[in-house]
């Protein structure tokens, strides 16, 4: 199979190289390039083969980062690339519902491939008619700045972890590719799960993963996340990963099940442990 896709990309290359004067349309009719993309691929590493749905080359190792009671964060970890969302929607952005503080950022965070896919997201969403504006109500949050709202929550709730706030290195917000989207109604509201009803969120429901984006915590996914339903709880993954997790109704940790379960089939076939050492993830505790 990797032998007829190289095949098909060389003859493509020399058919647009030899053809330039053909008409665009004509194009778009038919592209070799568009059939050696709908061609099933199998990616072989000396002789071993990697089988998984999605291929080692889309998976990043940081944006599938996972975090949970099982899998804390160090206390120490703080995402590369962080970047300050843009907050105008005229100009790309998206609201802010408000402007925290987290030691010395003041606004709202991400990593730069996750604030670019969450503004072309709304960018998407503002076209929609009869559509609210969204607001991004939290993003990346630190060790610290978890540490202390969760303990705020306990002491709220008699010490009871009640499943709305995670704990510190467990936090997805930690990761700088977690973010809290609601619509103009819900943004100075407190979050429930009756916001599943809104459009906007059953449109992201429908439509995040077209921007690399999963919903975190799902309505049928409370006993193996430990988090309550959050329809407003998006998490940058990479499109193909999140492709492939809501089109199989999975939770992230679902997904990290799948995915170990490949890395010990292709070591234990003899894969190069150099290939997928990044996709083993240990608890910092």
């Amino acid at each position: 199979m990797r032998t007829m896709r190289r095949f098909l990309c060389v003859l493509a290359a020399a058919l647009l190289a030899a053809c330039p004067a053909l008409a665009e349309d004509e194009l778009e009719d038919f592209s070799l390039l568009d059939l050696v993309d709908d061609l099933e691929y199998e990616e072989t590493y000396d002789s071993v083969s990697w089988d998984f749905p999605v291929r080692l080359s889309d998976l990043d190792p940081e944006l599938i980062r996972i975090a949970n009671k099982q899998v804390l964060l160090p206390k120490d970890y703080v995402p590369e690339n962080l970047v300050k969302v843009p907050r105008d929607p005229a100009q790309g952005g998206i609201r802010w519902a408000v402007t925290p503080t987290d030691g010395k950022l003041n606004g709202q965070y991400l990593r730069e491939e996750a604030a670019e896919a969450l503004c072309a997201m709304n960018a998407a969403m503002r076209e929609v008619e009869g559509f609210r504006d969204m607001y991004l109500k939290s993003a990346y949050r630190s060790y610290a700045k978890q540490k202390t709202m969760y303990h705020n929550r306990l002491a709220k709730n008699n010490g009871r972890d009640d499943g709305w706030v995670s704990m510190e290195g467990a936090s997805d917000h930690q990761t700088g590719l977690g973010c809290d989207v609601v619509p103009k109604n819900w943004k100075d509201k407190s979050m429930n799960d009756k916001m599943m009803k809104e459009p906007e969120c059953q449109w992201m429901a429908e439509h995040c993963h077209e921007y690399g984006f999963i919903i975190r915590y799902p309505a049928d996914k409370k006993e193996i996340t430990g988090i309550n339903t959050e329809p407003w709880h998006l998490r940058y993954v990479g499109v193909p990963v999140a492709t492939y997790i809501m089109e199989n109704g999975l939770c992230l940790e679902e997904f990290h099940d799948q995915l170990q379960a490949a890395v010990d089939a292709f070591l234990t076939a003899g894969g190069d442990p150099l290939l997928v050492s990044g996709l083993v993830q240990t608890s910092a505790e």
